[in-house]
């Protein structure tokens, strides 16, 4: 295709984007599904060329910026507090995984070498970072499971990349070492932290001396490819080293973002996530056409793949049950023998963290990345495809709705001890301290009376509400609905006074700005 026809297709993707986005809403479905979908159905329209995904180049674009999104909101301290058991999913789970797809693999063709079985293991195992945030940002989750599912999701592709790796070098070479794999995999990860951590260091004091708000969003942008690329070349874990930079950079923006940049730096990532994450899906519905052809057509897959698949399917799903509710019920044995420093998750927590196993992008570019020569490559193929579409249509889709009937109950260890309200009283209390002592003169006269009332009004605010934390809830809700309609009006009235030529636009703009940042407030305070 000519270079413009294709910036014409991206364009028109996102065009479609948009409006299987606004379709799914109206439906209440998950827009991951209906991306996909729309992906797929789009791929057999007459006339579009047949899309081919280039593997390498997938990982390279599409990976680094989700991980590093990821692992930039990622909370410290219960990412540490849970990591024996993010570990049991990302390490654990995906070993278990692929050891058994690979002999359920090897039970159905037993021609098929175990290399090339472990090596289809690796590429069904670790869940997609991509679809896990798709789905799990859309259901509400209690704090400890969302963690383990969120650290999950950043460190299990490393596991399963590492995995393929030494599988598909078995399967060429023939040769396979237990030991020197182990070894491999540590320092792989341990390279990819001191890489990664190093960038986030580096990004740190870069952002200190340079003084300007768009060098300092477009080094913020670039620190994800920089770490990813900067990963593979040193020959370490790319993806470790992503979200290592990740979980550095996002402890620090908080003292080295101004406010001004913090907001302009999260609205622009938020539209690239946003993009890269739709065309994520869109990229693997379009690849269904192009994968048919590779394996012969539809009518093959159907005579001759489908039963294995589907086996391996729901191999792959009941891997992720056995895993989840073994380690549970050993937690649990371990915590009634007297050990109570374990907690196990209960049976309603285990049955939702079995069933959000969602894989995506990472899964599919492995598999089309296989060489011509691997034995079973294009079984290989179209079973990556169905634990996709399974996991992605059936366990996304139906996620939230399992979450609501489970009803999952929150850690008892997870509670912080200040609620939002406390904290913000908290934090009103130390502002009107600053006010208090900035507001009178030396000789004892007051400079700022309109401050010391308004910052005195803040800090006693909370005071008024009073009630059960719902009424409270209510209540503040109301207050700042009342803001929120107050600054509606204002707008209006501004863009009247514009229309009726009134003001200029300068006016128009920096009025408008700050009734945008008053209504933000508000409705960060409500919410």
């Amino acid at each position: 295709m000519h270079p413009v026809a294709n910036f014409e297709l991206i364009i028109g993707m996102f065009l479609a984007v948009l409006g299987l986005h606004y379709l799914a809403r109206r439906l209440a479905l998950p827009p991951a599904a209906a991306l996909l979908i729309g992906g797929g159905a789009l791929a057999f329209l007459p006339g579009l060329p047949i899309i081919t995904i280039d593997p390498e180049l997938v990982l390279v674009v599409f990976l680094p910026p989700l991980l590093m999104d990821g692992a930039w909101f990622t909370a410290i301290a219960p990412f540490r507090r849970h990591m024996a058991g993010i570990l049991s999913l990302a390490v654990g789970a995906v070993l278990f995984t692929t050891l058994v797809v690979a002999v359920v693999a090897k039970l159905l063709m037993p021609s098929l070498p175990w290399a090339a079985c472990a090596a289809l293991g690796a590429i069904l195992s670790p869940p997609d970072a991509v679809s896990a945030r798709a789905v799990l940002q859309r259901v509400k989750l209690p704090r400890k499971l969302s963690t383990l599912l969120e650290g999950e999701s950043l460190l299990n592709d490393a596991t399963g990349l590492v995995l393929f790796r030494f599988a598909v070098a078995a399967v060429l070479t023939g040769s396979f070492s237990l030991g020197a794999a182990t070894s491999s995999f540590f320092l792989l990860v341990a390279g990819g932290v001191a890489v990664g951590g190093a960038i986030g260091g580096v990004w740190v004091l870069l952002l200190r001396r340079l003084g300007d708000d768009t060098l300092m969003i477009a080094a913020t942008v670039l620190v994800c490819w920089s770490a990813y690329i900067g990963g593979e070349m040193l020959h370490v874990s790319g993806v470790i080293a992503v979200v290592s930079a990740g979980l550095t950079c996002g402890w620090y923006q908080h003292v080295v973002f101004s406010a001004s940049v913090r907001i302009r730096a999260m609205a622009f990532w938020q539209v690239l996530v946003f993009l890269l994450e739709a065309a994520v899906f869109m990229l693997i519905g379009f690849s269904l056409r192009s994968l048919l052809e590779r394996v012969g057509g539809a009518a093959v897959v159907a005579d001759t793949m489908a039963a294995p698949v589907l086996l391996i399917v729901a191999a792959v799903v009941l891997a992720r049950f056995v895993w989840v509710f073994g380690v549970d019920t050993l937690l649990a044995a371990f915590r009634q023998a007297g050990w109570k420093r374990v907690t196990p998750l209960g049976p309603r927590a285990a049955l939702v963290m079995s069933w959000a196993g969602m894989r995506g992008v990472v899964t599919l570019a492995v598999a089309l990345s296989l060489p011509d020569t691997m034995p079973g490559r294009d079984l290989m193929l179209v079973a990556a495809f169905a634990v996709i579409l399974v996991t992605v249509l059936v366990q996304g889709t139906s996620l939230g709705w399992l979450i609501q009937l489970a009803k999952p109950a929150e850690d008892a260890n997870a509670a912080l001890p200040l609620d939002l309200q406390a904290a913000e009283a908290a934090i009103f209390q130390a502002q009107l301290k600053s006010v208090e002592r900035q507001a009178y003169a030396a000789d004892g006269s007051l400079l700022h009376p309109q401050l010391l009332r308004r910052y005195r009004t803040r800090a006693t605010a909370g005071e008024a509400f009073q009630g059960t934390a719902e009424e409270r809830t209510a209540a503040i809700a109301s207050h700042f609905d009342v803001i929120i309609g107050a600054v509606d009006a204002g707008r209006a009235e501004l863009v009247q006074l514009h229309r009726d030529g009134k003001i200029d636009d300068e006016t128009l703009h920096d009025l408008e700005r700050d009734l945008d940042l008053e209504e933000l407030a508000a409705a960060a305070a409500k919410g």
